[in-house]
Protein backbone atom coordinates (compact mmCIF):
# COMPACT_ATOMS: atom_id res chain seq x y z
CA UNK A 1 0.00 0.00 0.00
CA UNK A 2 1.13 3.90 -0.37
CA UNK A 3 2.35 6.08 3.03
CA UNK A 4 3.13 8.84 1.72
CA UNK A 5 3.62 10.63 -2.13
CA UNK A 6 7.08 10.07 -4.08
CA UNK A 7 9.16 12.07 -2.92
CA UNK A 8 11.70 15.25 -4.99
CA UNK A 9 10.12 17.49 -7.39
CA UNK A 10 8.23 14.78 -9.88
CA UNK A 11 6.12 17.09 -12.43
CA UNK A 12 7.42 17.69 -15.89
CA UNK A 13 4.00 19.08 -17.16
CA UNK A 14 4.21 23.14 -16.42
CA UNK A 15 0.52 23.35 -16.81
CA UNK A 16 -0.52 23.44 -13.39
CA UNK A 17 -4.02 23.88 -14.25
CA UNK A 18 -3.66 21.22 -16.49
CA UNK A 19 -2.63 18.61 -14.41
CA UNK A 20 -4.40 19.98 -11.41
CA UNK A 21 -7.64 19.08 -14.11
CA UNK A 22 -6.09 15.19 -13.88
CA UNK A 23 -6.29 15.65 -10.23
CA UNK A 24 -9.88 16.36 -10.11
CA UNK A 25 -10.60 13.59 -13.24
CA UNK A 26 -8.70 11.16 -11.31
CA UNK A 27 -10.57 11.66 -8.34
CA UNK A 28 -14.43 11.63 -9.66
CA UNK A 29 -13.18 8.81 -11.44
CA UNK A 30 -12.44 6.88 -8.18
CA UNK A 31 -15.52 8.51 -6.50
CA UNK A 32 -18.13 7.23 -9.16
CA UNK A 33 -16.75 3.31 -8.30
CA UNK A 34 -17.82 4.25 -4.41
CA UNK A 35 -20.40 6.47 -4.21
CA UNK A 36 -23.53 3.92 -4.15
CA UNK A 37 -22.28 1.41 -2.17
CA UNK A 38 -24.34 0.04 0.37
CA UNK A 39 -22.94 0.98 3.62
CA UNK A 40 -21.43 -2.54 4.26
CA UNK A 41 -19.57 -2.98 1.24
CA UNK A 42 -17.07 -0.65 2.27
CA UNK A 43 -15.76 -3.69 4.87
CA UNK A 44 -14.92 -5.45 1.59
CA UNK A 45 -10.90 -6.41 1.97
CA UNK A 46 -8.74 -5.00 -0.39
CA UNK A 47 -5.49 -6.70 -1.95
CA UNK A 48 -3.24 -3.90 0.55
CA UNK A 49 -3.51 -6.52 3.66
CA UNK A 50 -5.87 -5.34 6.24
CA UNK A 51 -7.09 -2.36 4.44
CA UNK A 52 -10.64 -2.26 3.47
CA UNK A 53 -12.30 -0.07 1.01
CA UNK A 54 -12.77 2.43 3.68
CA UNK A 55 -9.07 2.35 4.47
CA UNK A 56 -8.58 3.12 1.00
CA UNK A 57 -10.46 6.36 0.72
CA UNK A 58 -9.61 7.27 4.26
CA UNK A 59 -5.72 7.28 3.60
CA UNK A 60 -6.96 9.28 0.75
CA UNK A 61 -8.60 11.83 2.53
CA UNK A 62 -5.81 12.30 5.68
CA UNK A 63 -3.70 12.72 2.73
CA UNK A 64 -5.41 15.30 0.50
CA UNK A 65 -5.86 17.21 4.27
CA UNK A 66 -2.36 16.71 4.91
CA UNK A 67 -1.33 18.31 1.40
CA UNK A 68 -4.11 21.45 1.80
CA UNK A 69 -1.99 22.13 5.16
CA UNK A 70 1.21 22.41 3.42
CA UNK A 71 -0.52 24.77 1.17
CA UNK A 72 -2.41 26.48 3.21
CA UNK A 73 -0.50 26.69 6.68
CA UNK A 74 2.85 26.14 6.70
CA UNK A 75 3.34 25.72 10.43
CA UNK A 76 0.43 23.02 10.68
CA UNK A 77 1.98 21.14 8.36
CA UNK A 78 5.40 21.77 10.11
CA UNK A 79 4.27 20.64 13.54
CA UNK A 80 2.31 18.03 12.04
CA UNK A 81 5.60 16.58 9.98
CA UNK A 82 7.27 16.29 13.24
CA UNK A 83 4.95 14.08 14.57
CA UNK A 84 4.85 11.90 11.52
CA UNK A 85 8.90 11.69 11.73
CA UNK A 86 8.52 9.68 15.40
CA UNK A 87 6.50 7.04 14.14
CA UNK A 88 6.13 7.09 9.85
CA UNK A 89 4.57 4.32 9.52
CA UNK A 90 2.23 3.92 12.20
CA UNK A 91 1.11 7.36 12.15
CA UNK A 92 -0.07 6.83 8.07
CA UNK A 93 -1.89 3.77 9.63
CA UNK A 94 -3.68 5.10 12.30
CA UNK A 95 -4.63 7.96 10.14
CA UNK A 96 -6.39 5.23 7.98
CA UNK A 97 -7.57 3.05 10.32
CA UNK A 98 -9.59 6.02 12.24
CA UNK A 99 -10.99 7.23 8.72
CA UNK A 100 -11.95 3.85 8.64
CA UNK A 101 -14.15 3.22 11.61
CA UNK A 102 -16.26 6.66 10.24
CA UNK A 103 -19.93 6.27 9.05
CA UNK A 104 -19.06 5.40 4.97
CA UNK A 105 -21.20 8.42 4.43
CA UNK A 106 -19.42 11.10 6.26
CA UNK A 107 -16.01 9.37 5.21
CA UNK A 108 -17.28 9.85 1.19
CA UNK A 109 -18.27 13.24 2.18
CA UNK A 110 -14.55 14.58 3.91
CA UNK A 111 -12.92 13.39 1.43
CA UNK A 112 -15.04 14.93 -1.10
CA UNK A 113 -14.47 17.95 0.53
CA UNK A 114 -11.14 17.68 0.69
CA UNK A 115 -9.97 17.27 -2.45
CA UNK A 116 -12.41 20.08 -4.01
CA UNK A 117 -10.29 22.05 -1.26
CA UNK A 118 -6.97 20.88 -1.96
CA UNK A 119 -7.76 21.33 -5.81
CA UNK A 120 -8.45 25.20 -5.10
CA UNK A 121 -5.37 25.69 -3.26
CA UNK A 122 -3.53 23.92 -5.74
CA UNK A 123 -4.72 26.25 -8.25
CA UNK A 124 -3.60 29.44 -6.46
CA UNK A 125 -0.35 28.89 -5.95
CA UNK A 126 2.14 31.51 -6.68
CA UNK A 127 4.44 30.38 -9.71
CA UNK A 128 7.89 29.07 -8.37
CA UNK A 129 6.22 28.84 -5.01
CA UNK A 130 7.71 25.25 -3.24
CA UNK A 131 5.43 23.51 -0.91
CA UNK A 132 6.86 21.35 1.91
CA UNK A 133 6.67 17.53 1.95
CA UNK A 134 7.83 14.35 3.45
CA UNK A 135 10.29 14.76 0.87
CA UNK A 136 12.17 17.38 -0.42
CA UNK A 137 9.71 20.44 -1.17
CA UNK A 138 8.10 20.06 -4.71
CA UNK A 139 6.36 23.01 -6.83
CA UNK A 140 2.28 22.79 -6.95
CA UNK A 141 2.19 20.95 -9.91
CA UNK A 142 4.60 18.06 -8.50
CA UNK A 143 2.31 18.07 -5.52
CA UNK A 144 -0.37 17.28 -7.47
CA UNK A 145 1.32 14.65 -10.05
CA UNK A 146 1.93 12.95 -6.61
CA UNK A 147 -1.64 13.29 -5.55
CA UNK A 148 -2.77 11.76 -8.85
CA UNK A 149 -0.13 9.13 -8.41
CA UNK A 150 -1.39 7.96 -5.17
CA UNK A 151 -5.26 8.31 -6.22
CA UNK A 152 -4.64 6.48 -9.49
CA UNK A 153 -3.39 3.45 -6.85
CA UNK A 154 -5.40 3.20 -4.47
CA UNK A 155 -7.92 3.23 -6.76
CA UNK A 156 -6.79 0.53 -8.14
CA UNK A 157 -6.68 -1.59 -5.03
CA UNK A 158 -10.36 -0.31 -4.84
CA UNK A 159 -11.31 -1.66 -8.65
CA UNK A 160 -9.67 -4.91 -7.97
CA UNK A 161 -11.75 -5.55 -4.96
CA UNK A 162 -15.06 -4.93 -6.62
CA UNK A 163 -14.24 -7.02 -9.65
CA UNK A 164 -13.85 -3.13 -11.74
CA UNK A 165 -12.02 -3.14 -14.47
CA UNK A 166 -10.80 0.24 -15.23
CA UNK A 167 -10.36 2.15 -19.32
CA UNK A 168 -6.65 3.46 -18.60
CA UNK A 169 -6.58 7.48 -19.77
CA UNK A 170 -4.10 9.66 -20.58
CA UNK A 171 -3.67 10.61 -17.07
CA UNK A 172 -1.38 7.86 -16.59
CA UNK A 173 1.49 9.73 -18.09
CA UNK A 174 1.68 11.61 -14.48
CA UNK A 175 1.63 7.91 -12.98
CA UNK A 176 4.66 6.47 -15.22
CA UNK A 177 6.68 10.43 -15.42
CA UNK A 178 6.75 9.57 -11.13
CA UNK A 179 7.69 6.22 -11.78
CA UNK A 180 10.89 7.48 -13.84
CA UNK A 181 11.83 10.08 -11.69
CA UNK A 182 12.24 7.77 -8.94
CA UNK A 183 14.60 5.38 -10.35
CA UNK A 184 17.61 6.58 -7.92
CA UNK A 185 15.23 7.04 -5.05
CA UNK A 186 13.91 2.88 -5.26
CA UNK A 187 17.43 2.33 -5.59
CA UNK A 188 18.59 3.67 -2.18
CA UNK A 189 15.74 2.59 -0.81
CA UNK A 190 16.82 -0.69 -0.88
CA UNK A 191 20.54 0.46 -0.33
CA UNK A 192 21.47 -0.06 -3.69
CA UNK A 193 24.09 2.31 -6.16
CA UNK A 194 22.02 3.67 -8.28
CA UNK A 195 23.07 3.60 -12.30
CA UNK A 196 25.01 5.76 -13.44
CA UNK A 197 23.62 5.87 -16.96
CA UNK A 198 19.90 6.93 -17.54
CA UNK A 199 17.48 4.33 -19.28
CA UNK A 200 15.40 4.61 -22.58
CA UNK A 201 11.72 4.48 -21.30
CA UNK A 202 8.98 4.11 -23.94
CA UNK A 203 5.54 3.51 -23.18
CA UNK A 204 2.47 2.88 -25.47
CA UNK A 205 -0.28 5.17 -23.93
CA UNK A 206 -3.86 4.53 -24.19
CA UNK A 207 -5.12 6.19 -27.50
CA UNK A 208 -1.38 4.47 -29.08
CA UNK A 209 1.05 7.23 -28.50
CA UNK A 210 4.50 7.01 -27.72
CA UNK A 211 5.31 8.16 -24.29
CA UNK A 212 9.46 8.42 -24.17
CA UNK A 213 12.05 9.36 -20.95
CA UNK A 214 15.62 9.05 -20.99
CA UNK A 215 18.08 9.13 -24.73
CA UNK A 216 16.87 7.35 -27.51
CA UNK A 217 20.94 5.65 -26.97
CA UNK A 218 20.59 4.21 -23.52
CA UNK A 219 21.51 0.61 -23.39
CA UNK A 220 19.26 -0.16 -21.05
CA UNK A 221 15.65 0.00 -21.92
CA UNK A 222 12.30 -0.50 -20.76
CA UNK A 223 9.35 -1.08 -23.06
CA UNK A 224 5.64 -1.66 -23.24
CA UNK A 225 2.09 -0.94 -22.36
CA UNK A 226 1.99 2.64 -19.96
CA UNK A 227 -0.36 0.84 -17.98
CA UNK A 228 1.55 -1.85 -16.89
CA UNK A 229 4.48 0.09 -16.48
CA UNK A 230 2.57 2.28 -13.68
CA UNK A 231 0.75 -0.57 -12.44
CA UNK A 232 4.54 -1.94 -11.83
CA UNK A 233 6.36 1.23 -10.28
CA UNK A 234 3.09 1.42 -7.89
CA UNK A 235 3.26 -2.55 -7.20
CA UNK A 236 -0.22 -3.06 -8.18
CA UNK A 237 1.20 -6.48 -10.20
CA UNK A 238 4.01 -8.50 -10.11
CA UNK A 239 6.65 -8.07 -12.84
CA UNK A 240 5.63 -11.70 -14.29
CA UNK A 241 2.15 -10.44 -15.28
CA UNK A 242 2.89 -7.78 -17.17
CA UNK A 243 3.74 -7.12 -20.77
CA UNK A 244 6.80 -4.86 -20.26
CA UNK A 245 10.16 -5.50 -22.08
CA UNK A 246 13.74 -5.08 -20.73
CA UNK A 247 16.61 -4.57 -22.37
CA UNK A 248 19.92 -4.81 -20.13
CA UNK A 249 20.54 -6.60 -16.60
CA UNK A 250 20.15 -2.87 -14.86
CA UNK A 251 16.79 -2.57 -16.14
CA UNK A 252 15.79 -5.77 -15.28
CA UNK A 253 17.51 -5.39 -11.99
CA UNK A 254 15.14 -1.60 -11.48
CA UNK A 255 11.77 -3.27 -11.92
CA UNK A 256 12.55 -5.52 -9.42
CA UNK A 257 12.58 -2.98 -6.67
CA UNK A 258 10.75 0.15 -8.57
CA UNK A 259 8.48 1.77 -6.37
CA UNK A 260 6.87 5.51 -7.01
CA UNK A 261 6.05 6.06 -3.60
CA UNK A 262 7.60 7.06 -0.75
CA UNK A 263 7.74 4.89 2.34
CA UNK A 264 10.13 1.69 3.36
CA UNK A 265 10.25 -0.69 0.16
CA UNK A 266 7.26 -2.33 -0.54
CA UNK A 267 6.48 -5.94 -0.39
CA UNK A 268 4.62 -5.36 -3.95
CA UNK A 269 2.17 -8.01 -5.36
CA UNK A 270 2.14 -11.80 -5.94
CA UNK A 271 2.40 -13.29 -9.35
CA UNK A 272 -1.44 -13.73 -10.48
CA UNK A 273 -2.45 -12.16 -7.26
CA UNK A 274 -5.13 -10.32 -9.81
CA UNK A 275 -6.45 -13.10 -11.61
Amino acid sequence: MLFLLAAGSVARVTDTSRVVGDLRAEGDELDAMVADLPEDSWATATPAVGWTLAHQIAHLAWTDDVALLSVTDPPGFAARLEVASRDPMGFVDEAAETGAREQPARLLARWRAGRARLVDALLAVPPGRKLDWFGPPMSAASMATARIMETWAHGQDVADALGIRREPTARLRNVAHIGVRTRDFAYLLNEKTPPEHPFRVELTAPDGELWTWGPEDARSRITGPALDFCLLVTQRRHRDDLALEVTGAEAADWLTIAQAFAGPPGAGRAPGSAS
